[in-house]
């Protein structure tokens, strides 16, 4: 799978999504906190997937079964190119299609159990191959950049190995 697919795949309102393959030493700058003026603006009008591990966390966060978290937070969905099923966060109907867990000054209610696509964000991982029997896998990274971001007009620098620790992101996909 080339990055041009991806990028065609990826690409959703205005975001745009550089043909710049990272690797984990690769370098960076991003920033997000309340202080940015797009605070919370990427929680909206987004399809966040969940995984299993996902779920678990945040159903524990919401003090819900997994079938009440599922029946009430969660779209089930086929991912048409690969014809697999994923479940998808319900957002709210509201004006801005938010997240059911963002606060508009606070941010993410759930946030030390958040999903592990908002703990990528602003980055997208992709792989070149994996070998299942054996565990291994060439993956790849790429920034995401929307639009309305401001994250990235930021000055803190970061590796993609420094981000995913920081984001707690690496557990999560060996879980996952």
């Amino acid at each position: 799978i080339t990055l041009k697919l991806f990028k065609e795949d990826l690409m959703v309102g205005q975001s745009e999504i550089p043909p710049e393959q990272l690797s984990l030493n690769s370098i960076f700058k991003f920033e997000c906190h309340k202080g940015v003026k797009c605070f919370t603006d990427c929680c909206r009008g987004i399809d966040i997937m969940l995984t299993p591990y996902d779920i678990l966390t945040m159903r524990k966060k919401v003090d819900m079964t997994s079938e009440e978290f599922l029946a009430v937070f969660t779209n089930p969905q086929i991912l048409e190119k690969a014809d697999l099923p994923v479940v998808t966060l319900k957002l709210l109907d509201d004006e801005r299609k938010s997240c059911p867990f963002v606060e508009d000054e606070e941010g993410c209610a759930i946030y030390e159990d958040r999903p592990t696509t908002c703990r990528y964000y602003p980055l997208g991982v992709g792989a070149l191959s994996y070998s299942g029997e054996k565990g291994e896998k060439d993956e790849f990274f790429f920034t995401v950049k929307e639009a309305h971001c401001m994250g990235f007009d930021e000055d803190k620098k970061w590796t993609v190995a420094e981000w995913r620790e920081d984001q707690g992101v690496d557990l999560r996909d060996q879980v996952n």
